[in-house]
């Protein structure tokens, strides 16, 4: 078994933190995205989609997108629980961690692709009204968080989750996506803090 990851990236990122979090550790082979390794025939044959991170099992199978490759490592080894506890929690983090994905995580991303000059050769082309439209939408997730904040320590609940690890990615890379969220934010900036301080979240 072994993961197919990159220090640069956000999504491979999520996965180490889970890892982390559960304790595991695997191989792992990284991707040169600068030189654009993962267009090359080798890594397309693991992942015809051209993008990490990838997971490929002992028996030759791979399992890529991050939170399938998380739920993979939450089902061989349950605790500490990242996807909830009951019912009820599992719901609740699954809400949040789509939340976290679809109106934080992938606004930042587009920014970040079609706005950083690094990005030029992976996104053809660049559309520099999506900079524009996704900056705010970011801002105003975080105004979001910020209020749900308030009512409890993590996205989901009481217990750090998949949700967290999604939204702390996502709010870290929004620093090279050139997106600077409002200082008054204090229950966003606490959590931050929190999370941050967490030891899988180096890794």
């Amino acid at each position: 078994m072994k993961l197919y990851d990159s220090p640069v990236a956000p999504n491979p990122r999520r996965v180490r933190i889970f890892l982390a979090e559960k304790g595991i550790s695997i191989p792992r082979e990284t991707v040169d995205l600068a030189k654009l390794e993962q267009k090359a025939p080798g890594f397309a044959a693991v992942n015809p989609l051209q993008r990490i991170p990838v997971l490929e099992l002992d028996s030759g199978e791979t399992l890529s997108e991050s939170i399938a490759i998380c739920r993979y490592f939450e089902e061989l080894q349950p605790d500490p629980p990242l996807f909830g506890r009951d019912p009820l929690e599992k719901a609740r983090v699954e809400m949040w961690q789509r939340r976290a994905e679809l109106e934080f995580f992938f606004p930042i991303a587009l920014a970040f692709r079609h706005g950083h000059p690094a990005m030029v050769e992976m996104e053809k082309p660049q559309i520099a009204q999506l900079v524009e439209l996704n900056k705010p939408r970011a801002i105003a997730f975080a105004r979001y968080l910020d209020s749900e904040l308030a009512q409890r320590r993590y996205l989901a609940g009481d217990a750090f989750s998949i949700a967290d690890i999604t939204a702390l990615v996502a709010t870290d890379f929004a620093r090279p996506a050139r997106i600077a969220f409002p200082d008054e934010l204090a229950h966003f900036a606490r959590w931050r803090a929190e999370v941050s301080a967490r030891p899988s979240a180096s890794a």
